[in-house]
């Protein structure tokens, strides 16, 4: 006879049911037999955040231990309903006025160890007042026992307040029915009023999740919305400088392979070196059609006219004079033949200032300023507080060959990205702030490496 061994999990033989019950029975002991004896102090509340951010600030201030307030109340009124109650001295009157009282304070503490106490301390109570009112509740007690329930489920969870209602109705219907004394119950009070007090904390503690998780969530939509941005403005400076490196990756394979010509019977050796300068030009410029063909998007189309540079400034502004932007132009130093690079970029950063004097400041005037410096090209984009009604949905920007598209969503940000970009990837300097006339001023620096130098 051969034996079977039984390999399906022994979880999945189970019904719904069965595993529905089994979480809800894992629930209770984490919650509140696990958690009980835990020491939990009760925070005071932030000044910065919540219900005492609408408070003055001083005001805020004084207030943050106002939960512990409440609470010490809520003692005192339990303390004054055993006191009147019993009506007498003694070590039996103090027991039935402190235990309640002490209960209750004990939320501060331990909510879910309180909630024990709470219970335990209810038929003795009871038992040492001499059923003085009802069973197995009396005043004082009842009162107590509403306080800590909702002080402790507002201090947990709402499955664990769910837990305490149905244990706290089922010790009141034991004690009723097997330890009952003839006397008067207040149990179905007790329960109307601990029920509204969990549904009120349950509901506050709801919406306060959902609103943590919607914070949440807008913080990684935003993190994720600036990264998509990043990557959107790399892979457009990408395609741009592959024109670039491809034009001249081209030139140095055509010259590398006319070079043999142009020397009579040349050795060997030197035809060789300029075979081999072809061949990885070529690869190179293989590379780079391939890597760009991975950037490229499924509707970009590479542009038929060449990458534009600092010389196409002027039909830029011209372009956006039409748009309806007061724009000048300085320029200062020995103007030179800049990498193409540079040149690029430069005019992008240009383009890109402009696009969001347009977008932002409607009617302001502007300036731009190009310096020629030693060591370097130095851009100033500046222009003046804005004049016009801000509808970043209707004013136009510049398209990358100088033609007018509709702008960016407002705060999109697509603008700076670029730029800063384009400035890191040239190991420029950038600052853009507001300006002190209430206008706003890009600054950048690109570094240009001499001849026959390091940079």
């Amino acid at each position: 006879m051969v034996g079977v061994t039984q390999t399906q999990p022994t979880d999945t033989s189970r019904s719904p049911e069965y595993r529905l019950a089994q979480n809800l029975v894992g629930g209770l002991r984490r919650e509140l037999l696990h958690s009980a004896s835990a020491y939990r102090p009760l925070p005071p509340l932030d000044p910065e955040h919540g219900p005492l951010s609408f408070l003055p600030r001083w005001m805020a201030r004084r207030t943050t231990l106002l939960p512990h307030a409440v609470v010490a109340a809520c003692a005192v009124i339990v303390f004054a309903v055993g006191y009147f109650h019993v009506g007498g001295r003694g070590l039996v009157s103090f027991v039935y006025v402190a235990a309640p009282t002490a209960v209750v304070l004990l939320t501060l503490i331990r909510p879910v160890f309180a909630f024990w106490a709470s219970l335990a301390a209810a038929p003795v109570v009871g038992v040492v007042s001499g059923f003085g009112g009802g069973w197995p509740w009396t005043p004082n007690t009842l009162a107590a026992h509403t306080v800590v329930v909702v002080v402790a489920a507002a201090r947990t969870t709402p499955r664990a307040a769910g837990w305490m209602w149905l244990i706290t109705a089922g010790y009141a219907l034991f004690a009723e029915m097997f330890l009952g004394v003839g006397r008067s119950s207040d149990t179905m009070a007790l329960l109307f009023l601990t029920a509204i007090g969990l549904l009120v904390v349950t509901l506050f503690q709801t919406r306060t999740e959902a609103r943590r998780e919607v914070t949440a969530q807008r913080t990684v939509t935003a993190t994720e919305r600036s990264k998509r941005t990043l990557l959107e403005e790399r892979t457009t400076i990408a395609r741009e400088l592959h024109d670039v490196v491809a034009h001249h990756m081209s030139v140095v394979a055509i010259q590398a392979e006319a070079a043999p010509y142009r020397v009579e019977n040349p050795p060997p050796e030197l035809e060789q070196a300029f075979l081999t300068i072809r061949e990885n030009a070529v690869a190179a410029l293989t590379e780079l059609r391939r890597i760009l063909g991975v950037v490229r998007a499924e509707d970009y189309e590479a542009p038929d006219a060449p990458q534009p540079t600092l010389a196409d400034l002027p039909g830029l502004l011209a372009n956006v004079r039409e748009a309806g932007l007061d724009v000048t132009m300085a320029t200062t130093g020995a103007v030179r033949e800049l990498p193409p690079g540079v040149e690029l970029s430069a005019y992008r950063i240009v383009q890109e200032a402009l696009s969001n004097v347009l977008r932002h400041a409607p009617g302001a005037e502007a300036k731009v300023e190009v310096g020629y410096v030693l060591g370097g090209l130095g851009l100033r984009v500046a222009n003046g507080p804005a004049r016009g009604l801000v509808k970043p949905s209707r004013h136009p920007a510049t398209t990358p060959e100088g033609g007018l598209r509709p702008p960016a969503p407002a705060g999109a940000g697509h603008g700076l990205t670029g730029m800063r970009e384009r400035v890191t990837m040239l190991d420029g300097q950038m600052t853009a702030e507001p300006a002190e006339d209430g206008g706003y001023e890009v600054t950048v620096f690109l570094p240009v490496r001499r001849e026959g130098t390091e940079q």
